[in-house]
């Protein structure tokens, strides 16, 4: 009873957001194609590491991502050394020393990618009262995962639509609800040289940069896919050997109730039958 309480209670809530969202305005995210989905679908290593050099040089700024270690980046296409470079480029407090107190060094590989910010309130501070979320999972945490997060980067408008009045500080994009968001537009196309030396559209920025936050949302997805193509396999394999193995004994079985049960007439029978010449 308590489940199903739950449930209509979540309903209702998903039913009054998409009502909400429906009265906002708030278009659909567009249905982008992924080379990470599926079940045999791979992160773009190449467009991981473009994304990543996004981040650190557009989106760092702002926003942190707690839950990856430098040391994730060579997962990704960076070479160790240019990692430990990135890295100590950031400092991070570490001690106490043999003094008892806390300092300062550059961050080390295993270290977690430096926050912008001390606190929220300093975010806060920095944003004019917004706080720019935590990007680490950040595709599982918004509704239209990463057709959102690439709809949103590509739905910066320079005007709002005639009739429609935003408010001071914030921006018009398409795709948020309200329309109304603090984040100034943060790709416009050819907005990083990247280290191959080529630049992006909008689109293909917006692409990269999305599908980096899919790759730290989830880092271990082509080695979950991996595994469960191998257990699928297993298991085809295993109910043929089952289904083999029941017919063996199940034939062997039929066949002794067929010669020794009560049926050894009719078998006895058949034989004669079998054996009458002509």
């Amino acid at each position: 009873m308590r489940k199903l309480i739950l449930t209509a209670a979540i309903g209702l809530s998903l039913a009054a957001t998409s009502m909400a969202h429906a009265a906002e305005g708030v278009s659909d995210p567009k249905d982008m194609k992924w080379s990470f989905e599926g079940m045999f679908g791979t992160f773009d290593r190449g467009d991981v590491k473009k994304g990543g050099q996004i981040f650190f040089e557009v989106c760092a700024g702002c926003h942190s991502m707690e839950l990856v270690a430098y040391r994730n980046l060579v997962d990704i296409g960076w070479g160790e050394d240019e990692a430990k470079a990135l890295a100590a480029e950031y400092e991070v407090e570490d001690g106490p020393d043999q003094e008892g107190e806390m300092f300062m060094r550059p961050a080390r590989l295993s270290d977690r990618i430096v926050n912008p910010f001390a606190n929220e309130k300093a975010s806060r501070y920095a944003n004019g009262g917004a706080f720019p979320p935590d990007l680490s999972v950040i595709t599982k945490a918004r509704s239209g995962g990463v057709d959102y997060i690439y709809s949103l980067l590509t739905g910066y408008k320079d005007e709002a639509p005639e009739g429609v009045e935003i408010s001071e500080g914030t921006n018009y994009n398409e795709y948020f609800p309200g329309h109304q968001i603090f984040m100034a537009a943060p790709l416009y196309g050819e907005t990083v040289d990247f280290s191959d030396g080529s630049t992006g559209t909008l689109e293909e920025e917006a692409k990269y940069i999305t599908t980096f936050l899919a790759w730290a949302a989830e880092p271990e997805l082509e080695e979950r896919k991996s595994l469960g193509i191998k257990v699928l396999l297993y298991l085809i394999i295993l109910t043929g050997m089952l289904y083999a193995l029941k017919r063996r004994i199940w034939s062997r079985i039929c066949l002794d109730e067929y010669t020794h049960g009560p049926y050894v007439e009719q078998y006895q029978k058949d034989l004669d039958d079998h054996e009458m010449p002509g």
